[in-house]
């Protein structure tokens, strides 16, 4: 088996709970012959209190829906009919922490019209920090974040996904551990699956939507940076500007917040234990467990 489930995994697929060994789709379908479906990243954690609970799981439902709504995929069920699912899901597979996959995907169908009925899976399994917990290196990508003249750029579709690995893939050939995408303009947009923000001058600043996709965990940093007193500015900017940083980080569900250590081999000239980027780090993970946090309790270098 993959390492994602085992002989004994429970999914919930169309209203059932069944073991993932044994679960069977088509071959016929549009999601599998053109990328046409939706997903969702999502984790559960274990809170301070000891309550096993999933971070924003209605935010993360809006905008499932969204998704599907926005590139004509019928969408058949309320936030707590999958929230539900989701914590069972969890119960069955005995997690307590994990990380969580909808997916909304379509029936037969090889034209090109929209669908006319879809499927739902929720898969989990225990996922560590996606780019890790050190610091990482990034590389500016030859691949651009897709036009969204092109596309329905805030859809979280599979399809988009491909410009993902392809730019990820580069970074790793290249001995970089993650890309940085620019927008059609030359603007930075993001990473391959995660929002960018930057510090410099005591101020953080990240792109604003448009080219990118508005990720939940960017929304989470825009509200600790408010919470927190820190000056907060979304604007356009280039990659010479972002080397001119101080610090910089990664967000993501799959990735929570990940500090870099350098772009295209420009150190950022602050270390990162020393910066905003990290305040904000422990602020996140205190979030995601429900554990109050004081900026002035936060321990840096």
């Amino acid at each position: 088996m993959y390492s994602y489930y085992n002989e004994n995994t429970i999914l919930y697929f169309n209203g059932e709970y069944l073991k993932a060994s044994e679960t069977k789709t088509d071959l016929y379908g549009q999601s599998l012959h053109y990328g046409y479906a939706v997903f969702e990243g999502i984790r559960c954690y274990k809170t301070a209190s000891g309550e096993i609970k999933i971070f924003k799981a209605e935010e993360h439902f809006d905008r499932f829906r969204r998704s599907c709504e926005l590139i004509h995929i019928p969408y058949k069920w309320t936030n707590q009919e999958l929230i539900d699912a989701c914590y069972k899901v969890m119960e069955l597979n005995g997690f307590e922490e994990a990380y969580i996959r909808p997916l909304v995907f379509c029936p037969p169908n090889m034209t090109l019209k929209a669908a006319r009925d879809s499927n739902v899976l929720i898969c989990a399994w225990e996922w560590p920090a996606y780019l890790g917990d050190k610091l990482i290196r990034v590389m500016t990508s030859s691949y651009q974040r897709p036009n969204p003249k092109a596309f329905k750029i805030e859809s979280k579709s599979a399809g988009l996904y491909i410009n993902s690995i392809l730019s990820s893939e580069e970074a790793r050939a290249k001995g970089f551990d993650e890309a940085l995408l620019l927008d059609a303009a030359g603007f930075v947009a993001e990473g391959s699956s995660a929002n960018v923000f930057f510090e410099k001058e005591g101020k953080i600043y990240t792109p604003p939507p448009g080219a990118i996709l508005p990720g939940i965990t960017r929304a989470t940093v825009i509200e600790i940076c408010a919470e927190l007193g820190i000056p907060l500015e979304e604007k356009l900017f280039t990659v010479e500007e972002l080397k001119t940083a101080e610090a910089a980080f990664y967000c993501g569900t799959a990735a929570e917040i990940i500090g870099w250590e350098s772009l295209d081999g420009h150190k950022l000239s602050k270390p990162f234990a020393e910066s905003l980027c990290k305040v904000i780090q422990q602020a996140y993970k205190a979030k995601v467990i429900e554990k109050a946090f004081k900026r002035e309790e936060a321990q840096v270098a």
